[in-house]
């Protein structure tokens, strides 16, 4: 399906106010739009799910197999020479992981503990995603979206302090903001900073994370939710898992990255006849048609970046949250 057939059937769906489902692949190759009431079993998601790091109850065992870290430098070398070309100031570079671990696709979205998850399977498809970013929300004609850039381990000392002194993190947010703000402004009115690079504690598993994020809004016409297909295309891929400029930006990552996010990256949510509610596919393992699986990961690339802390974060990334 491409992306005027995904742009129709959001508007159609939104103009008949029927609650559905959707998830949408980060190129707009796939879709899935369906009637909340016509969801077939393997097909489950939970939204808006409240954290609580106090009852992990099951260890997990997951073994990783990255990309060699002299992969990965040439991957981050050849960025390093599009940002000092002017062609992008901020690129999300990610990779594919192979992973082992004893828990089936199931086990890990019925023990997940995250906000947002979904856990998808048909024929073609056969995937889990436990997201911590939401991409945007309306409600009555106000549209919310809430970008993520830079993470820190709980543990260090005096770790909320660090992250919002630090100079790269501050820059990489600052672009996303600003990517996000355009975005906004090209659907809806007035659009404002609400709130500019705040805490919130994350589920890593064996860790807890301090993420920064930061809460953008515009005002949409009364009518939006007949227009659900226009505005959601207009505004993907989302800025936070590209870059900036991001048109440029998609188009060097393409060549970079050398594997299909389908999926990964892309966005799942729902409309409730009233509200419209989605996030962003990360935090995202698949399974291929052996059963073997692959994790997905990544993270923001500038020219202040080191790449083996870069590196580190790509593999930090791939978790369980347990």
């Amino acid at each position: 399906m491409n992306k005027k057939l995904i742009k129709d059937k959001l508007n159609k769906f939104g103009s008949l106010k029927e609650p559905f489902l959707f998830v949408i692949s980060y190129d707009f190759t796939k879709s899935y739009i369906e009637k909340l009431s016509n969801l077939p079993a393997s097909i489950k998601f939970q939204l808006n799910q409240k954290e609580d790091f106090s009852k992990r109850t099951l260890k997990t065992k997951l073994e990783k197999f990255p990309i060699s870290f002299e992969e990965y430098k040439k991957k981050f070398e050849i960025i390093q020479e599009e940002i000092k070309k002017g062609n992008s100031y901020l690129l999300n570079l990610t990779a594919k992981t192979k992973i082992d671990t004893t828990f089936s696709l199931d086990e890990i979205y019925e023990n997940t503990k995250s906000k947002y998850k979904l856990r998808f399977k048909n024929k073609k498809e056969d995937f889990v995603c436990f997201s911590p970013e939401k991409f945007v929300e309306i409600k009555e004609n106000r549209i919310f979206t809430y970008p993520m850039k830079g993470t820190i381990d709980s543990k260090v000392q005096n770790a909320k302090e660090k992250i919002l002194a630090n100079q790269k993190e501050m820059a990489e947010h600052t672009m996303v903001v600003d990517l996000l703000r355009n975005d906004l402004g090209m659907v809806g009115l007035n659009v404002k900073v609400e709130e500019f690079r705040y805490i919130e504690t994350i589920n890593a598993g064996d860790k807890e994370l301090l993420q920064v994020s930061s809460k953008i809004s515009a005002t949409l016409q009364e009518n939006w939710y007949e227009n659900i297909g226009d505005i959601i295309t207009s505004i993907l891929p989302a800025g936070s898992i590209t870059g900036t400029p991001k048109k440029k930006t998609v188009e060097i990552l393409k060549k970079v990255e050398d594997y299909d996010r389908d999926f990964y990256t892309g966005i799942f949510g729902i409309f409730d006849g009233k509200s419209f509610d989605s996030f962003v596919l990360i935090r995202f393992i698949e399974a291929d048609e052996k059963g073997n699986l692959f994790y997905k990961s990544g993270g923001g690339i500038t020219c202040d970046s080191d790449v083996l802390a870069e590196y580190e974060e790509l593999i930090d990334k791939i978790y369980l949250a347990f």
